[in-house]
Order: structure tokens, then C-alpha cells, then sequence
């Protein structure tokens, strides 16, 4: 199965991977990881004014706070796993992603605010799960 496993460096994410690590269907080579970040833009104005070089650097510098705990915890699990980033939105970037790369299924830890927490606030996974058609596991 290929599995696109989203992740922003959270407590949430935390748990998603200990429930992961908990569940041996999950584990071993039968599956095809991918470990997606989202990181968010620099607002356009004052990326048109940083060196393209700059500011690729700081993309990469702040995806790998995030990907560098998730390399060791997925050598730990001894899975294979690819690791990248994208920069935006993150729900919009998680979807893309999902969709683009003919997921089978996407995992990814959820805050678990209310309905009302939703309507208020957004939630990353709701929009998520409302752009695309990859099946989701929300671990909360």
C-alpha cells in the first residue's frame, strides 16, 4: 500500500506515530511511506526581496527541525520511508499531494477540536478530507 503520512512536528503528530509504532500492520515493508511537510510561505512582499537562494534555504532549514525526529523514529521502526516538503498551505498542500501521487491511504494526526471548534477555528484535516479522494486516518 502506498501511504502518504502527514506531519507538522506537533504533539498530534506524536501520537499518530506512536499509534503507528503500536499497530504491526502497519509496520514492516509491505507498505510504501512517503512523510509529508507543509511548510508555510514567506509572505509574498517579503519574499520579493530575500535572495531565491535565501530563501530556499530557509524552507529547507524548517522543514528539517520537523523530518529530522521523523527519519530517526522511522529507522527505529526500521521502515523505509521517503521524506519531503512543500511549501504553502498546508491543507492544500497535503491534498495536492495526496491526489498527485495516487496515495492509497493518507494518515495524519488531528487536533480533535469540536464541530464548533471547526466552524470557528478551520482544521487542517477537514479541509483536507474535503479536497481529496485518498482515504484519511485521522489519529487523534
Amino acid at each position: 500500500m502506498k501511504i502518504l503520512v502527514a506531519v507538522d512536528g506537533s504533539p498530534y503528530t506524536k501520537r499518530m506515530l506512536a499509534y503507528l509504532a503500536a499497530h504491526d500492520e502497519w509496520l514492516g515493508d509491505r507498505h510504501q511511506y512517503t512523510v509529508l511537510h507543509a511548510v508555510p510561505a514567506v509572505p509574498p512582499r517579503a519574499a520579493a526581496v530575500l535572495d531565491k537562494e535565501v530563501l530556499k534555504s530557509y524552507y529547507n532549514d524548517e522543514a528539517e527541525k520537523v523530518l529530522k525526529t521523523l527519519r530517526t523514529f522511522f529507522t527505529k521502526q526500521r521502515i523505509q520511508a521517503e521524506f519531503v516538503h512543500k511549501v504553502g498551505a498546508a491543507a492544500d498542500v497535503i491534498a495536492g499531494v495526496a491526489d498527485k501521487g495516487k496515495f492509497d491511504l493518507l494518515i495524519m494526526g488531528s487536533h480533535g477540536h469540536s464541530t464548533l471548534g471547526n466552524l470557528v477555528m478551520g482544521s487542517v484535516a477537514t479541509k483536507v478530507m474535503a479536497h481529496t479522494n485518498v482515504p484519511t486516518l485521522l489519529v487523534r
